[in-house]
């Protein structure tokens, strides 16, 4: 009975027990004492207490299902269940692993099992614990460095993010005070003489330019001079966040003795004690192929072309809408159809988001798959810059459109750029294209901060209610704790990196447009505080046990907040320099204003609006007689600069284009030169854990210098000053003196 369940184990040299239920079998497994001590061996491990054995219990139904589970009774845990892990893993003399069983219905799972760790639950995983300091040691003892690495980054960015939503606040709030103070508000309030162009040319109507009065109030709110000192502020900050962190993250791990850890060597070690015949052992290699790197790189490069069509289909369907709502026999949607427009267009970018998210995480498996990693380590690295690259242009397509193309290739009234010949291309905003931009982050990033955490939570939530109404639990403990780790939510190796890649995408909209959007670091902060509570209750009580990893490091994502970092410079520099009106405004008060003369008596930005707005005449409209209200009105004024009597660009236009270019140059290199010398200026690694390191590294060499020196001059050699501080003898405990005979775990 269960023949092939037990010949696989024993195969892998496990010791098991097992345990039914009536429905399914539960296989607990052990492993041999040697294989730690080799491991510890192997890394020269010296200090603590060396693991003996561990014990997995693991399940299965009539030889059907199985999965991995593991008790806690003994120190370093994680250390045991990654290798046991492994094991599982490896392939059998029969070229079998246990995947391959699992697809054959042989086993159906295999999981760690939870401890209940009262500290965890009441000081972590709890929602009155929002604003309290995470115990990232205790974490790191439960779920392995590579998960408490991902909560300390977490912690920091959300510590982080305090400033730059005080600073982003008071930015926003400052327009406030321009909100009716404000001369280019005033002109727009009482421009009742002056008539905006309508939005087609072959129906709407002609609009007062008053009655955009509001919107004009509210854009002065997040389009002033406080965007710009925003804008480098937040590149400021970017540098100053990542800097900080590296000497965070290098406390931490020289507090746990892993920052010289070495990845690979960690992965031969687990292989070679894995391996129950040394000589069966096979070194995994790197591997490389031009002609599948240039494969992966055309499809790649495929994708990224959908991800841009995504974004052209998403401007079709806003073409679309603008002529429904045109259209419509609603007076209050005629009036508001480019807000209308702009919130449908948010909307459908957002389910757009949700659907190639899937899309994007099946392509960029199928790619690593075919790209042959060498350890799972450098498969998540390549699958996290491939599945990014495809979700930061599902993301920020339709962004880059609205901040840098919406209403630029329009032409002008009497000629517009039409889509198939039929309908005209959309316009910003009467009150401007930051008005657009604006709408369109709020609601994106509102929507994925809201929905999003509701989904991650509610979705684990119900699944494991449904489970546990169907599931029986046996009143013998053991088996009763394996059925409830059986019945919690299954995890899968990425489960971390889905954690990961929302923080990305989360930091990307926080940094990237900012300018466009100054509450952005706020609504960060809040949905972070949130995140931290929504993912510690998931992973303590919602899901299985991750399988823990060992880490140094946050690895790869690292370089994506650098690459982000630089994004955000370039991205911010061209919104304040194309869309915003800072330039246009900036060049007015000095060039064509009042202020260009001395002694100015009225305000520097009088007569802007008038300036600002070019004039159309309604008599070279190609169907004047469809346009409602148009038996009064002789010209009409619309955003751009062009001449009245050709509607050619006008001279003012490349001049502004010209200061355009030379702002974003000198933004660019101002911003970037702020970063440099702020990572100069903040060292990567503190001196206290450089010299914790030197330290170490002299106690070691000592103590193999001082044995032979011992016995060669017959007795302790003297102290030679190092600069160190006295020397502390070598603690060196016979590593088998500390292995207890057997553990179960």
């Amino acid at each position: 009975m269960f023949r092939p369940q037990k010949h696989f184990l024993e195969e892998k040299g496990f010791r098991y027990k097992v345990r039914k239920d009536g429905k399914k079998v539960f296989f607990g497994i052990q492993a041999d004492s040697r294989i730690f001590t080799s491991y510890h061996m192997l890394l020269k491990k010296t200090k603590g207490p060396v693991p003996s054995s561990s014990h997995t219990g693991a399940h299965s139904a009539a030889g059907k299902q199985t999965g991995q589970a593991t008790t806690q009774d003994i120190p370093d845990i994680t250390t045991r269940i990654r290798i046991v892990d492994f094991m599982l893993n490896r392939k059998t003399a029969a070229g079998d692993t246990f995947h391959d069983l699992m697809k054959r219905g042989i086993f159906e799972t295999r999981f760690p099992l939870h401890k209940e760790d009262k500290v965890l639950e009441k000081e972590w995983a709890r929602w009155t614990e929002m604003f309290c300091k995470q115990r990232i040691g205790k974490i790191r003892d439960y779920f392995g460095e590579k998960v408490a690495l991902y909560f300390a980054w977490l912690g920091w960015y959300t510590y982080m993010l305090v400033p730059a939503a005080v600073v982003g606040l008071i930015v926003f709030l400052s327009g406030f005070s321009l909100f009716s103070a404000s001369q280019i508000s005033k002109e727009i309030c009482e421009a009742d003489n002056i008539f905006m162009c309508p939005r087609g040319d072959y129906s709407g109507r002609y609009q007062r330019l008053s009655d955009t009065c509001t919107f004009a109030k509210l854009t002065h709110l997040f389009d002033n001079e406080g965007t710009v000192v925003f804008a480098i502020f937040m590149a400021l900050w970017a540098t100053v966040f990542l800097e900080f962190w590296k000497r965070q993250r290098a406390r931490v791990v020289q507090k746990w003795q892993l920052f010289e850890w070495d990845e690979d060597q960690e992965e031969v070690a687990v292989g070679l004690v894995s391996c129950l015949d040394y000589e069966d052992y096979e070194l995994p290699l790197h591997r490389h192929s031009y002609w599948r790197s240039t494969v992966i790189l055309v499809l790649t490069l495929l994708m990224i072309c959908l991800m841009i069509g995504m974004a052209h289909a998403l401007v079709v369907c806003r073409v679309l809408a603008s002529a429904f709502f045109s259209s419509s026999s609603l007076p209050f949607l005629v009036e508001q159809v480019t807000t209308a427009v702009v919130v449908t267009g948010a909307v459908v970018h957002y389910v757009t988001i949700v659907i190639m998210t899937k899309v994007n995480r099946i392509v960029a498996l199928k790619l690593c798959s075919w790209e042959e990693p060498r350890t799972f380590s450098e498969h998540e690295s390549k699958f996290t810059i491939k599945f990014f690259t495809l979700q930061f242009f599902a993301h920020f397509s339709s962004l880059i459109y609205i901040a840098f193309i919406l209403g630029r290739i329009n032409g002008h009234p009497g000629k517009s750029v039409r889509l198939a010949g039929l309908w005209k291309l959309e316009e910003c905003h009467l009150s401007g294209c930051m008005m657009d931009l604006f709408v369109q982050m709020a609601i994106i990033m509102g929507l994925k901060q809201t929905l999003s955490n509701c989904v991650e939570y509610l979705k684990p939530w119900l699944s494991h209610k449904w489970r546990s109404r169907w599931g029986s639990v046996s009143e013998d403990p053991e088996l009763g704790h394996w059925q409830r780790n059986y019945l919690l939510n299954p995890v899968n190796p990425f489960s971390l990196f889905d954690e990961f890649m929302e923080m990305m995408i989360q930091y990307g909209f926080t940094t990237i447009f900012v300018a466009a959007f100054p509450l952005a670091p706020l609504l960060a902060l809040f949905s972070n505080l949130v995140q931290i509570r929504l993912d510690a209750i998931k992973m303590l009580k919602l899901q299985r046990r991750l399988v823990p990893r060992k880490a140094n490091d946050i690895g790869t994502w690292l370089q994506l907040l650098e690459t982000i970092g630089v994004l955000a410079v370039i991205a911010n520099g061209m919104v304040i320099a194309f869309t915003s009106e800072f330039i246009p405004r900036t060049v007015y008060k000095y060039r064509y204003g009042p202020c260009r003369e001395a002694h100015a008596t009225v305000d520097c930005l009088t007569g802007y609006i008038n300036h600002s707005l070019s004039v159309f005449y309604t008599k070279d409209f190609q169907y004047p007689v469809k346009i409602k209200d148009s038996e009064n009105v002789t010209e009409c004024r619309y955003r751009d600069y062009r001449n009245s009597q050709d509607y050619n660009f006008s001279e003012q236009f490349w001049v502004l284009l010209a200061i355009r270019l030379a702002f974003l140059i000198l933004f660019e290199h101002v911003a970037l030169c702020i970063k440099l010398v702020a990572a100069w200026f903040v060292p990567d690694v503190p001196q206290s854990v450089k010299n914790k390191v030197l330290q170490d590294k002299y106690k070691v060499l000592d103590d193999k210098y001082r044995m032979p020196q011992e016995k060669l001059n017959g007795g302790p050699r003297q102290q030679c000053g190092m600069g160190l501080g006295p020397r502390t003898p070598a603690n060196f405990t016979p590593t088998s003196s500390t292995i207890p005979k057997k553990t179960e775990v």
